[in-house]
């Protein structure tokens, strides 16, 4: 599987602006929509924290993984963010988030939405990727790497 076919370059947030776990969400929600006229950024965003509300996405290690399954949406769809500053995303391990990969799914895909969300968490476990991943300088140089992966 390659994560790049549910990601476009344009999702590639490298300079999320945002300091509040629901403002990182918005943020992204907000480019999918702009990306991609399948997502409705109100529903995307309340269906993610609603799922939020079940427990917290951020995984530890400075990682989060929000994901959620939409209506009406037709495909599978990535975001990808990066904060330097880190944001509150009320980690497993209390620790700041800097790393964000947003997974939209639509209602009836159950399969290939979970083995994208464990690819992601096993890349994301690899220090080295992390590392690669927080040095990137740009856009294009995190959607090259993802492009390796």
């Amino acid at each position: 599987m390659r994560l790049d076919e549910y990601l476009h370059r344009e999702l590639v947030l490298p300079d999320l602006q945002a300091t509040t776990k629901a403002a990182v969400l918005e943020e992204m929600t907000a480019a999918l929509a702009a990306h991609d006229s399948g997502v409705d950024a109100k529903k995307a965003l309340a269906v993610l924290l609603d799922r939020e509300s079940l427990g917290t996405t951020g995984i530890g290690d400075g990682v989060a993984i929000p994901h959620g399954k939409l209506a009406g949406l037709d495909h599978i769809i990535v975001c990808v963010g990066r904060s330097s500053r880190g944001v509150d995303f009320a980690a497993l391990d209390f620790k700041p988030c800097s790393i964000f990969f947003l997974v939209l799914a639509p209602e009836q895909v159950t399969g290939m939405h979970l083995r994208i969300l464990a690819h992601i968490s096993r890349l994301l476990k690899d220090d080295s990727f992390r590392r690669e991943f927080e040095d990137a300088r740009d856009r294009d140089s995190i959607y090259a790497l993802l492009q390796s992966v």
